[in-house]
């Protein structure tokens, strides 16, 4: 009977370890997802700059990039991040 009692107190601490890792890991991939919102609403000017400043040089003008329009959908290799 001691030993089932040691099996399941052991299972019991081992979930409790994994509970506390996957808290930690939720809470720092919500942060990260913080970060890269915060990061791209930074680097969005820039962007933009960029490519009034690409367009004169190419010979053409994008007026949605002139405009300062920022559309997620023109570049699909950035995913859409939904809320946490």
């Amino acid at each position: 009977m001691s030993w089932i009692i040691a099996a399941v107190s052991l299972v019991l601490a081992g979930l409790a370890v994994l509970a506390l890792l996957t808290v930690r890991v939720l809470r720092a991939a919500a942060e990260l997802g913080r970060e890269i919102d915060r990061t791209e609403g930074r680097l969005e000017p820039v962007r933009v700059l960029f490519g009034d400043r690409t367009a004169t040089v190419r010979g053409q003008r994008d007026e949605s990039v002139s405009r300062g329009a920022y559309d997620r959908g023109q570049r699909p290799h950035v995913a859409r991040r939904k809320d946490v």
